[in-house]
């Protein structure tokens, strides 16, 4: 039973990692059409780490998830203004 537990549980790969920081860091670079981009990736990486991770370590990489994006919500927010 334990292995079968094991097998379903979806393997974090280097390319989720990776595809999150890329998404991010254009982000914080000021480009706001890459904020989908890292919601979805940072959501793909924080389900597949959910499996391994307790509640409480939930919960914190959650809170960081959403602080990046009010982080990147606000800065995207003073971009525009800028603009205008």
């Amino acid at each position: 039973m334990s292995s079968q537990l094991s097998q379903e549980v979806e393997k974090i790969v280097p390319e989720d990692i990776i595809n999150t920081l890329q998404s991010a860091y254009k982000v914080f670079k000021g480009e706001q059409d890459q904020l989908d981009d890292l919601l979805k990736n940072g959501s793909a990486l924080l389900r597949k780490a959910s499996q391994r991770f307790t509640t409480t370590q939930l919960i914190v990489g959650i809170a960081v998830v959403a602080g990046i994006a009010v982080f990147a919500a606000a800065k995207a927010a003073e971009a525009s203004t800028d603009e205008q």
